[in-house]
Formats: C-alpha cells, structure tokens, sequence
C-alpha cells in the first residue's frame, strides 16, 4: 500500500518530502511501527559526455583518452540527470501504534491529506526492510520526476 505526493522532485531546486513507514511487527498481533522522518533530494544535475570523459580519464592512459575522446564526439545528444538524495537516520523517529496496517495505513493517510506539509508519503513495507521500500519509493520518484525536469532544462536552453 501506498500514498504518495502528486509533485515531482524540483529541477531547479531541492525537494524535501516527509515519509511515513508502517510495518507489521512480526512477533506481536495487532501492533505495528511506524517510523517517519525526511528525505532530501538535491536538485537534479545534467550529466553530459565532456562530462563522462573528464571522469574516464582520471587515471587512465592513452586507450582511456582515445575511448573518452570517441564519447565525446559520438554521443553530443546524450545527456543524463544526475539525482542526489540524503537519508538522515537522525530525522528519523518511530513509534508503536495499538492496531492493524491498514487501520494505522487509513490513519496516518487522514493526517497527511490535511497537512500543511505538501509532500508526504505514507508506505507499508517490511519491518527488517524498511530502508529498502523507502529506496525503491525514492527510485520511483526519480523515474516520475525525469520527463518534466528535463523538459523544464529544455526549455531554458540547458539541454
């Protein structure tokens, strides 16, 4: 189960959206964990091939450079965002909650809908692995965001 925010990671700017994690405990009934902290994305970064070569050739000889080079000059069209997101353990806080996934799920939904915060997301994942379903959200929200923040560097001539 999942909410998440309808925005998109700013391509001029950070985003910091809030999460909500719900899992089961797996040794108690009827009681689950909810943790919440933030994610901090930095704005996304055109990645281009000058870009690539520079990086190859950082101790690399002669067949780096001829391979950096050959980049260079066949892939001028190629360019890639480069997202930046942090993690701050710090920011997170969990909590025990007295009920089942999908009541605290619905709960925790209600609260984020009326937020002044606009951008929340409230998951359900597994209790050892919940780092994990917060990557893949993240991961999600980078192939969301990709089509309008490249167009928004089109625009302004950057691609």
């Amino acid at each position: 189960m999942m909410f998440a925010p309808e925005c998109r990671i700013e391509t001029f700017g950070s985003t910091r959206f809030r999460f909500y994690i719900i899992t089961e405990l797996m040794d108690r009934a009827n009681e689950v964990r909810v943790r919440n902290g933030y994610v901090h994305a930095e704005r996304p970064q055109i990645v281009t091939p000058g870009h690539y070569s520079r990086l190859l050739l950082e101790g690399f000889g002669d067949k780096g450079r001829e391979f950096a080079r050959w980049l260079e000059q066949h892939v001028e069209n190629l360019a890639v965002l480069k997202y930046g997101f942090q993690f701050r353990r710090t920011d997170a806080v969990e909590r025990i909650l007295q009920c089942s996934a999908d009541e605290a799920f619905k709960r925790i939904q209600n609260t984020v809908e009326f937020s002044e915060e606009p951008l929340n997301a409230v998951l359900q994942g597994v209790d050892d692995a919940w780092e994990v379903s917060l990557l893949k959200f993240t991961m999600d929200m980078i192939q969301q965001s990709v089509p309008g923040n490249m167009g928004d560097f089109r625009k302004r001539g950057l691609l």
